[in-house]
């Protein structure tokens, strides 16, 4: 498929279209405002909590003045995919949370807002046809393969493609942009908005084939062999499931692929009969499905967690935010049967880890939230994975075994966020480029200092 088409494959009748925008983008006066509460920190703690390292003030600082081309450039020149970050970064436990004023007890500065806005507001005056952000004129030999068109690969590809480096990227599904495309939830990112950041990639020199499978319609062996270097970015699998007795029956989903029906399929409805529904999991996937379908009219929403509140790897904040349209968390509870009458789901049974009692909890819909298969080896057998399925690469260079074949996001660390993606992105691009001995121009020398002294 051309690079151009792969819209063409998004229907426009999709579920995800009733959700609305959980945070608008400000007006220039809320920007200018909020800008203008930074106490523009030295030593500044919201640096460090970003993965990619944005320089939060300085960006910050730029808005209040008025210069939202710099402002821009600043996010950019750490972290390319500055568009989705701003909206699906876990603010509160990250930049947003470390802000000096939580110790305060003053309300934050809201770091991810203010960077939204800078980076579209940028990127709108860079189509009206101002100066583009990173001119690529330069040429060079040297060429790149990418397996998958995720967050980490399209981070690494811009890099590149801006030093003049042909960056070629395959990826099997028609819609490029991996999780952002398929399991953010809507109510946070929508897939049009993943679709317009990866346009923007694509218009630095990213070159990206859709349609593509590794093992099928390419051989990796033959992209080792074809390109200086290979990038695997290929996320992780499908859901997870328990396998819990009458868990084939129709009513019975994995989240990952429930969320990616409710972005992507067209016409994909929820059955006005589905009044209740059971999520199974405690993490940050389990609590997006169980808003969605409360938002999107499911009366009685529970999530069924095994352990307490208290250990969830939910994040606390989207927990409140679920809760919020009316979802309940059962914890201490155990899955071990799912109940159907001639293929109808009737109830999941629970077991209470606190007392062995089990209880039926009626519902028409049960969806797995467990985390998601990892499928690195179905790349090559020669890749190597540690005993969680994990690609193993060095942690600054972003090596695998092969000095040539490099890996990031979340096929090496088992599933974080899209911020952590693009910082792998972003480090193994870096270091592709220093072992030809080229300086990353965003950064010039300082930069690849930096590079030597970490390696």
């Amino acid at each position: 498929m051309p690079d151009n088409d792969f819209r063409k494959s998004l229907p426009e009748n999709r579920l995800e279209k009733q959700f609305k925008d959980s945070k608008p983008l400000y007006t220039e006066s809320e920007a200018v405002i909020e800008a203008n509460r930074c106490l523009n920190c030295y030593d500044a703690p919201c640096i460090s909590a970003c993965p990619t390292g944005i320089d939060i003030p300085a960006f910050i600082k730029k808005i209040a003045s008025g210069n939202i081309r710099g402002s821009a450039k600043v996010i950019f020149e750490a972290n390319m995919l500055g568009a989705s970050t701003a909206r699906v970064c876990p603010v509160d436990e990250l930049c947003v949370g470390a802000c000096v004023y939580n110790d305060f007890n003053h309300s934050p500065i809201q770091i991810g807002r203010l960077q939204q806005y800078a980076v579209e507001k940028a990127k709108a005056e860079e189509k009206t046809g101002k100066k583009l952000f990173f001119p690529t004129d330069q040429n060079r030999e040297k060429n790149v393969a990418f397996i998958g068109a995720g967050p980490a690969s399209l981070a690494c590809a811009a890099y590149l493609a801006l030093e003049g480096v042909k960056a070629v990227i395959f990826n099997k599904d028609d819609l490029p942009g991996g999780l952002n495309t398929t399991a953010v939830a809507p109510y946070k990112f929508q897939t049009e908005d993943t679709l317009n950041e990866v346009e923007w990639i694509l218009n630095h020199g990213v070159e990206l084939r859709t349609g593509v499978e590794i093992g099928k319609d390419i051989q990796f062996d033959q992209l080792v062999e074809d390109y200086d270097a290979v990038f695997i970015g290929i996320g992780m699998g499908k859901s997870n499931c328990l396998n819990l007795p009458g868990g084939d029956c129709s009513d019975v989903f994995g989240a990952i692929e429930l969320i990616q029906r409710i972005k992507n399929e067209g016409d994909f409805q929820i059955p006005k009969e589905v009044k209740s529904a059971v999520i199974i999991g405690g993490g940050n996937t389990a609590i997006d499905i169980a808003r969605e379908l409360a938002m999107l009219g499911v009366e009685d929403v529970k999530m069924v967690y095994r352990r307490s509140r208290n250990e969830m790897s939910g994040y606390e904040h989207e927990l409140a935010g679920a809760s919020h349209y009316g979802v309940r968390l059962v914890d201490n509870a155990i899955p071990v049967e799912v109940i159907c009458d001639n293929g109808k789901l009737k109830s999941l049974r629970v077991k209470l880890t606190m007392s062995d009692e089990t209880f039926e909890m009626p519902c028409d819909w049960v969806v797995e939230a467990i985390g998601q298969a990892k499928h690195a080896v179905d790349i090559s057998p020669d890749i190597e994975v540690d005993n969680m399925g994990r690609v193993i690469v060095d942690s600054v260079t972003k090596q695998t075994g092969n000095p040539n074949v490099y890996a990031g996001g979340d096929c090496i660390n088992g599933g974080k966020e899209v911020v952590n993606a693009a910082a792998d992105g972003r480090e193994a691009a870096f270091h592709m480029l220093k072992s030809w001995g080229i300086k990353p121009s965003l950064h010039g020398d300082n930069y690849f200092k930096s590079v030597n002294r970490s390696s």
